[in-house]
């Protein structure tokens, strides 16, 4: 989830070969399973820039288990949820579904998956006529369950333990900063409430600063003084949903803000209503205690292997601060050390994106401006020193150059569209060959640069939309949503899943490089070369604790490019990894390049640095 959301509650929804140890699915029936829950020692033992991670909704992926698409609820679909006909719905992807393409996940090169949130979720919401589902998983009503239309317990341990066989990672999607729309607030009978200040309305007042007095005392930090949650506007849980959340805790509004819609500004940004979603006092104590209960338990029981963390900006740093460290301490208990946390937020500066691994605490954030600026470079000409500005603010991050090497970077995503669509939407009258050789361009920078490569599941296949929520949710398996039917594919249509695509080729050959070679995993990176147009962009990347250089040339231009390319003037003699490498240099420092239009090459040294 982003945070830029109509300020109303009527809103789009955010729709996010196997071993023979694993687990076989057919159909509805789940085989069981003897493979143990633990994951291998040298999974564990990986670090988070060695991974690449494949983010999907599973509700678009496969559908494993036509049982369970109504989730178990009876009624029509503003009841169940379930229409695979409308983008705003659920269309019956699940967790078992996943099970089955392992082979297609790993086979393209990822060793992660991230799943968008698997919670429980209330099915459908909104105001009439304005209903959709809760298929993308941010409207979590049970934070302990699996969300029925997913599978089960059982269903999410099998997953878990079938791609730990295979050396496969597992993340977890989970929100803290809210739930699902269940609070109402009586001052507004069209559920549309503007937000209302701490100012205007201070907690120690009902109804404003000249209102009744009320939680005598309270200062902010003393949360036994918080005894109504009426300051601002008079909260209360509709007649049928006063125990829908689970744990039980989550059902009292004194641990929630109440105080109106985010208009993502200011004070807003961290206590209003995320779009209508009820807003959740991330500062009382017990809201903090309460998530730190419920995601190391998901922990414990699954084993998970890391958490995607939504909204992180609208939640305050000492949330953060207490539940970070308390989240690697569980993930350590439990036998995993390279527990990876990444947050989202949704901006695109390196200064804003660094704030929240100083003050806040992560580990790391998602690369939102590696997504602007690659964007920039590959669909609209900009010139390739943007990339340069970009990792010389890696310096910005806590830790500097290594915390940047764990950023996952990614080419679009759930919320803003797939980089398909930005290369559409930048050149519409674009050929197909062309089409196909800038998202190739694209996936070659995220895989060879800095970072975790992150990619968004179809666009492997090519999937490109119509930008923007519901438009980059594209079903997998057949569609019978018109908006997917009609879009434009890169490479052409295919049959799902089709591991000939060639963009799945492409990024599995660049998979396979990335596995091959650690230096493009992992180590110092150098930037050589930019310039002031689309062309040449040159990085060398160095191991940590080996000699060699190697050296990754991209060609964002529409014609050949020859150059000379400053490299270390111990590297002599060069080795072809990706291209036409020469064999020698031209001169101590310096490497004759020869890069093809809106392609790249990578050589290799064993010089000593």
């Amino acid at each position: 989830m982003g945070p830029f959301r109509p300020a109303t509650r009527q809103f789009r929804p955010l729709l996010g070969l196997c071993a023979a140890a694993c687990l076989l699915v057919s159909g509805p029936a789940l085989a069981q399973t003897t493979v143990a829950a633990d994951a291998p020692g040298d999974l564990r033992a990986r670090p988070p820039q060695d991974e690449i991670i494949y983010f999907m909704l599973a509700d678009r992926f496969a559908n494993g288990d036509p049982s369970n698409d109504r989730g178990g609820i009876a009624g029509g679909k503003l009841d169940h949820g379930f229409d695979p006909g409308d983008e705003g719905f659920y269309h019956g992807g699940d967790l078992a579904g996943v099970m089955q393409r392992l082979d297609y996940i790993q086979g393209l090169g990822a060793t992660a998956i991230w799943l968008a949130p698997i919670f429980r979720n209330k099915p459908v919401q909104g105001e009439p006529g304005r209903e959709f589902s809760g298929a993308h998983g941010y409207w979590i009503t049970d934070f302990t369950a699996v969300d029925p239309h997913f599978g089960d317990e059982a269903t999410m341990k099998a997953l878990v333990a079938a791609a730990h066989a295979r050396g496969m990672k597992v993340y977890l999607d989970i929100v803290t900063n809210h739930t699902a729309d269940v609070i109402r607030y009586r001052e507004c009978p069209k559920n549309d409430c503007g937000y209302r200040s701490r100012a205007d309305y201070p907690f120690t007042r009902r109804g404003g600063v000249g209102g009744e007095p009320i939680n005598d005392g309270f200062d902010g930090t003393n949360f036994d003084r918080l005894t109504r949650p009426d300051y601002a506007f008079t909260p209360y849980v509709p007649a049928g949903e006063e125990t829908v959340k689970v744990p039980a805790w989550l059902n009292d509004p004194i641990y929630y803000h109440n105080r109106g819609d985010s208009t993502f500004r200011g004070e807003s940004s961290l206590d209003g209503d995320f779009a209508g979603l009820d807003g959740l006092m991330t500062e009382h104590p017990r809201v903090v205690s309460g998530m730190i209960e419920i995601f190391g338990d998901w922990i414990d029981r699954f084993g998970i292997d890391g958490f995607r963390i939504d909204t992180a900006r609208h939640v305050n740093p000492e949330f953060w601060q207490a539940f970070i460290p308390a989240m690697r301490e569980r993930a350590a208990a439990r036998g995993i050390p390279n527990f990876h946390i990444f947050g989202e937020v949704f901006d695109r500066d390196p200064a804003v994106l660094a704030r929240f691994t100083r003050v806040d605490g992560f580990p790391a954030v998602l690369d939102f401006g590696f997504q602007s600026v690659v964007t920039d470079v590959v669909a609209r000409d900009k010139p390739t020193e943007i990339l340069a500005q970009l990792y010389d603010a890696d310096a910005n991050y806590e830790g500097g150059a290594a915390t940047a090497g764990q950023l996952p970077t990614f080419l679009g995503n759930h919320d803003m569209g797939r980089i398909g669509h930005f290369i559409l939407v930048a050149r519409p009258d674009i050929s197909d060959t062309e089409l196909l050789a800038r998202s190739r361009l694209a996936h070659a920078i995220m895989m060879f640069t800095r970072g975790v490569p992150t990619i968004y599941y179809g666009d492997e296949q090519g999937f490109t939309g119509d930008g923007g929520y519901g438009g980059s949710r594209q079903d997998m398996f057949a569609t019978r949503v018109p908006q997917y039917a009609d879009d434009r594919i890169i490479g052409g249509r295919r049959e799902p899943f089709d591991t000939q695509a060639p963009l799945y080729k492409a990024i599995s050959e660049m998979a396979a490089l990335r596995a091959e070679h650690p230096t493009l995993r992992r180590g110092r990176q150098l930037v050589r070369h930019s310039g002031v147009g689309p062309g040449l962009f040159a990085v060398s990347r160095f191991p940590d604790q080996a000699t060699g250089e190697t050296l990754i040339v991209f060609n964002t231009a529409t014609t050949p490019i020859t150059a000379q390319v400053e490299v270390a003037s111990t590297s002599t003699h060069w080795s072809s990894i990706h291209g036409d490498c020469v064999p020698e240099s031209s001169a101590p420092g310096s490497l004759q390049v020869t890069v093809a239009p809106l392609d790249y090459m990578i050589c290799r040294s064993e010089g000593v640095r």
